[in-house]
């Protein structure tokens, strides 16, 4: 996938800003649509020794063999360790952290104080910006507020109302777009992913998130999950927070519940949209029973449930019981029917 045809309004404007770069750039979007592929290009091009005409890297020269290698000596990239960590998990191995932590940050000390290698910038990288805890957060705040020169850094977020304020307010922000439908269609046939509409469309057209679907078994937690809440005030809880679970830990952290919560908003937008005359958004095959079960629901149902899923997508985030978790969950899906 090509990252930059997908967005080439965006990357004209990360072009625009090299001549006079800010000392932090912060690219937001929604999940999947390719944001940190876009700010490795980015990264790559300000590294690179012999840019093209366009800005992209040369990919040839020195500093873009060092940087495909992942050894550039004027970058450093701040990532959870579940993202750096690709093989299964071991048994009784210690999870890998989903939160960039202090320890990491200050990791950065010595990078950032040495200045650049090569004589130009160096690059920070953080992915996903809001992964940072409270005080990983702070002490990003600290060098941005006192920013050292010729230190670019780039912040990737898809939600970046969980960023602290101050942090949001010192960089320039990119909003990186939805692409066309015809884009991301071509994307995944020449990925070879039939059915490209289904998975674009429970993806909310994110073409990477959508090729991730398809190509790795989500496919099967998402029907469950859409089979187990058709079934509206017949939806047995017990029953389907047994079968969410059982997935969750098949998976070895490949599903996660906010995963979870996630897909379960979206039915409910879903089911939303319906009650208001719209097609569906998402679950485009399921649209005629999503149909039925809207006209069974007060609108003002809708509205406190959806409000109770974004505690709950929070608390997913959290050390906690998945199954009983996931039953108050059904639970409160169920009481959406009741008379």
């Amino acid at each position: 996938m090509n990252v930059l045809d997908l967005h080439a309004e965006t990357w004209t404007s990360l072009q625009a800003r090299r001549a006079r770069l800010p000392h932090a750039l912060l690219l937001i979007g929604q999940k999947g649509l390719g944001k940190f592929a876009l700010a490795r290009e980015f990264a790559a091009s300000l590294l690179c020794e012999q840019a093209t005409a366009d800005g992209r890297a040369c990919g040839a020269c020195l500093a873009c063999n060092w940087f495909g290698q992942g050894n550039h000596p004027d970058f450093r990239l701040l990532q959870p360790d579940a993202l750096a960590d690709e093989g299964e998990l071991e048994e009784g191995k210690k999870k890998p952290s989903q939160q960039i932590t202090i320890d990491q940050v200050r990791e950065l000390d010595e990078f950032l104080g040495v200045g650049s290698h090569r004589g130009g910038l160096s690059i920070v990288l953080v992915n996903p910006a809001e992964a940072m805890n409270r005080n990983a957060a702070n002490s990003i705040l600290k060098t941005l507020e006192e920013p050292p020169s010729n230190v670019l850094f780039l912040l990737v977020s898809s939600e970046p109302s969980r960023l602290l304020p101050t942090i949001r307010s010192r960089c320039q922000a990119i909003p990186v777009g939805v692409p066309s439908a015809a884009a991301a269609g071509r994307v995944l046939a020449a990925a070879g992913v039939a059915d490209g509409e289904h998975w674009l469309a429970l993806s909310g057209g994110s073409p990477r998130f959508a090729l991730e679907m398809a190509t790795t078994g989500q496919g099967a937690w998402l029907e469950t999950l859409s089979a187990r809440l058709a079934g509206g005030r017949n939806t047995d809880p017990l029953a389907a927070a047994g079968d969410l679970e059982k997935l969750v830990k098949e998976s070895k952290g490949r599903l996660q519940l906010k995963q979870v919560i996630e897909a379960f908003q979206k039915w409910l937008i879903d089911l939303t949209l319906v009650a208001n005359g719209l097609p569906v958004r998402y679950f485009l095959a399921q649209e005629p029973k999503i149909t039925m079960l809207a006209d069974m629901i007060p609108a003002v149902r809708l509205i406190h449930f959806y409000r109770n899923l974004n505690q709950r997508r929070q608390e997913a985030e959290q050390p906690l019981n998945g199954r009983l978790f996931l039953e108050g969950v059904f639970l409160d899906y169920r009481a959406l029917f009741s008379r």
